[in-house]
């Protein structure tokens, strides 16, 4: 069987949402979550998290 990686919670995706908005570079946004940038760019590739039950917390 595989690896297993844990995936990013939902704390993880607010924060990346803020971050890159407030244009915060990908590299810094990666060594704050204490992840790699590769993950923070598949996140981007696949889609953006946007919240929709707490809509304050988008962006």
């Amino acid at each position: 069987m595989g690896r297993c990686y844990p995936h990013l919670d939902l704390e993880e995706r607010r924060k990346l949402t803020r971050w890159l908005d407030a244009k915060m570079p990908v590299r810094e946004t990666a060594e704050a979550l204490c992840r790699a940038p590769s993950t923070i760019y598949r996140k981007l590739k696949r889609n953006l998290y946007r919240d929709d039950e707490l809509p304050q917390l988008n962006g």
